[in-house]
């Protein structure tokens, strides 16, 4: 740089490097074109694409060789060498290949030509959508993306990096450490008085009698989450890094909030861990703040948002999806994508070529970071494998189930708001929601796994149609076996169907249970004998010339343990009338002679009990009082055991 006597300052480049095509230069000249065309060679201009931002050295990595960071106008995260990292610095549009080679070549310690500029630009920067392709009049780029499994998707801005720069600038003061170590002894303090003293199921329990209290709940529920992206931007901040916009999208078609924190990047791994933590911890101050609102003003629905707060951070700290227990594992091992390391941790157990290549990529891990990612994709590979298996085997009754909740809700929320009931209407969509998600996200996951798996079948055995034939056939064989065991009934079969355990989320659902099935037609597979239209099972502990308990001066009356599952016993003196049909559900006087229908009048001396009740369990019992002289005996209806059990 040199200052004229006009007071105009010139930039120039650093100089005439060793190399071929080396010479001083302005930058003003190279822009205006003003030296001859025998002096300045056409030479390529590179771009950077639009929106690229260079985050510089990954710190803490867990790599062997230092890598950076830089991420594309459209969000992608791109690591780079430090060789592409310092080119790709050097693109402004302005210098030529043989400029942009002097800057690199003094920076990098080892001489680059222009040549080997050209190479790494068009052949490194341009596929991952670093620079611009040569001719290309715009600076927008088409380049591929990482198509994540269990990645956020349908990004939207809720708060921009402006705003959220001005909420974390006003909460960085939470992350002090006095101020956490207050904060977390609070909350120890709060969890030993709710769940050991107060009741913290009980403030649920109330919340679910009240349909509004369920949308209240509901809201402070979003109010959380959106104060949990404020953790990690304000921990961002308070790092030294510059956190970037807060929004919202799908996981896994789950309504899910994110934060811009890719600038943390460039700080030390504590800073890192500190944002990747910043979220729970302010879910933890959250639950204080609902805490001291119930003190305040004695709502149950407070302490019922305290209680659901806790499962919010359990499922948070979960390594097995991209959320913040992933980030945590992630940055405690240096390494910013674990499932990108399952490939080649598996493959490198194979003694084969591919083995020996994935070796090799492994082994740019450092010692402590290869344990830490080898535990975790030997950990995680089996049991995404177990719950796929297990999904699958459990499939029919899953859709049965799925099928027949999601009709009665929508039938039942249907008739709220046709009723008028608005606001049990309204709490049903939002059961209805709660049940779409599930079956949209069994289905997407469905389709993205079963072309994952397709595609890499495909590519494994292109060439080798042998090996393609074999795995067809394995293929054909497994599915065969699993419809089978779908089709004959060997898979466990659906549950039957229970009263809702919050009526007010499912409006117009019954609240009781099925009635009991009749005795008369036995289940299937039961070995029961089929019951006689003029025929009633005898009780097996009915003996000539024995009373019913009931009868008897004894204070208690149980029901016959298997009376409708036992064939009568031929000494049994106690039968009905040729001719009489049982009647459900009622106990019949089977002295001959006598009325032995609901409506009959007590047997003087009755010699046995018939019941056309289904065998009820050791719970169903009842203790009534000793009736009076001359007074019916008490029933044993199996409908009034079932109720006052």
């Amino acid at each position: 740089m040199t200052v004229s006597g006009n007071g105009t300052t010139t930039l120039y480049d650093t100089g005439p490097l060793p190399g071929p095509g080396g010479w001083p230069v302005t930058y003003e000249q190279v822009a205006a074109g003003s030296l001859p065309d025998a002096e300045v060679p056409s030479r390529p201009v590179p771009r950077i694409s639009a929106g690229m931002k260079l985050h510089g050295e990954y710190q803490g990595s867990g790599f062997t060789e230092p890598k950076y960071i830089a991420r594309r106008g459209d969000g992608q995260v791109v690591q780079l060498s430090r060789l592409l990292y310092l080119v790709a610095s050097s693109v402004d549009g302005v210098r030529d290949v043989d400029t942009i080679a002097h800057r690199v070549s003094a920076r990098f310690g080892r001489e680059v030509s222009g040549e080997n500029i050209r190479y790494l630009v068009e052949n490194k920067l341009e596929p991952l959508g670093v620079t611009v392709p040569e001719g290309q009049e715009s600076d927008e780029v088409d380049a591929p993306r990482s198509d994540l499994l269990l990645a956020l998707k349908g990004h939207r801005v809720i708060f921009n990096e402006r705003r959220t720069a001005k909420i974390a600038k006003s909460l960085q003061w939470l992350h002090r450490p006095v101020v956490v170590a207050a904060v977390l002894l609070t909350a120890v303090a709060m969890d030993v008085w709710l769940f050991g003293f107060f009741g913290a199921i009980e403030p649920v329990l109330e919340v679910l009698d009240q349909p509004i209290l369920i949308l209240i709940v509901f809201l402070l529920t979003v109010a959380s989450l959106v104060f949990h992206e404020f953790g990690h931007a304000s921990a961002c901040r308070y790092g030294g890094a510059r956190p970037g916009c807060i929004g919202c999208g799908l996981f896994l078609i789950w309504p899910s909030m994110y934060t811009d924190v890719t600038d943390v990047y460039r700080i030390n791994r504590a800073g890192r861990i500190r944002t990747d933590f910043g979220g729970v911890y302010f879910n933890v101050v959250f639950m204080l703040a609902m805490a001291g609102a119930y003190f305040a003003t004695g709502e149950p629905f407070f302490l019922a948002a305290v209680y659901l707060g806790h499962f919010e951070i359990l499922e948070q700290l979960m390594p097995a999806v991209r959320l913040d227990g992933y980030y945590i594992l992630g940055d405690l091992a240096g390494v910013p994508d674990l499932y990108g390391k399952i490939k080649p941790i598996l493959l490198s157990l194979l003694p084969t070529a591919k083995g020996r290549a994935a070796r090799e990529e492994v082994a740019g891990l450092k010692k402590s970071a290869r344990v830490i990612v080898a535990t975790w994709v030997l950990t995680m590979v089996p049991l995404i494998i177990a719950e796929l298996a297990y999904g699958l085997w459990n499939l029919p009754r899953i859709i049965t189930t799925m099928v027949r909740s999601l009709t009665e809700q929508l039938v039942g929320t249907g008739s709220a708001f046709a009723d008028g009931k608005i606001v049990e209407g309204l709490v049903g969509v939002l059961g209805s929601f709660m049940l779409l998600c599930p079956m949209a996200g069994v289905i997407y996951l469905t389709i993205k796994i079963g072309g994952r798996l397709f595609r890499a079948a495909k590519r494994a055995t292109a060439g080798r149609p042998a090996l393609r034939v074999t795995l067809c056939a394995a293929l054909l064989v497994g599915l065969g076996g699993l419809s089978y065991a779908w089709m004959s009934g060997v898979t466990p079969k659906p549950l039957p169907k229970k009263p809702p355990i919050a009526p007010i989320l499912q409006p117009g659902v019954p609240t009781t249970a099925p009635p009991p099935m009749d005795a008369s037609t036995p289940e299937k597979g039961k070995g029961s004998p089929s019951a006689s239209p003029g025929t009633a099972s005898a009780s097996p502990s009915a003996v000539p010339g024995a009373a019913p308990s009931g009868a008897s001066g004894s204070p208690s009356a149980t029901a016959s343990g298997s009376a409708s599952a036992s064939a009568p016993e031929p000494s049994a003196s106690s039968s009905a009338k040729p001719g009489t049909k049982p009647t459900k559900g009622a106990s019949q006087s089977a002295e001959p002679g006598g009325n032995g229908g609901p409506g009959g009048g007590p047997s003087q001396e009755p010699t046995g009990t018939a019941t056309d009740s289904p065998t009820p369990t050791p719970t169903e019992s009842v203790t009534p009082s000793e009736p009076p002289p001359g007074s019916t005996p008490p029933s044993t209806d199996p409908p009034a055991q079932a109720a006052s059990s």
